[in-house]
């Protein structure tokens, strides 16, 4: 019984994983987060500029830059639309397609976010790539 259980609750992990995993993932509003992994600071730098997309959205594009010698892959960023009164007003998760080398450096863009005073940009989350130690990947 107790091989089913586990096998249910690796089975419901795995879904709520898929769903949240959308592309055009956008965390709600009213949070205050920046980011689901505390201390990306250490390991990560972000490089970016907002540019019109259309009449009223703005796309912010750049570089994540990996300071640590490990790869990290599944790199997701958060971009805010930040108003005059420093409140967010729109926010989007953003993918770093193919994440980024150890000390190397990976493109990224968010697109559709409000046209706004300034933005905020920073690491979502990540992963960092692990071997089995054989040289076989």
């Amino acid at each position: 019984m107790g091989l089913i259980r586990l096998g249910g609750l690796i089975g419901l992990i795995a879904t709520m994983c898929a769903a949240c995993a959308e592309l055009d993932a956008t965390p709600p509003l009213s949070t205050t987060a920046t980011t689901l992994t505390v201390g990306w600071e250490h390991h990560f730098t972000v490089e970016w500029a907002a540019a019109e997309q259309g009449q009223s959205s703005r796309k912010v594009s750049g570089y994540v830059y990996n300071r640590n010698g490990e790869y990290a892959i599944h790199l997701r960023v958060l971009a805010q639309a930040i108003n005059a009164n420093g409140a967010v007003v729109g926010q989007r998760v953003g993918y770093v397609p193919g994440g980024v080398g150890g000390f190397g450096r990976a493109y990224f863009e968010v697109p559709n976010l409000p046209a706004t005073a300034s933005y905020r940009v920073s690491v979502w989350d990540y992963t960092w790539f692990q071997s089995d130690g054989d040289g076989k990947q």
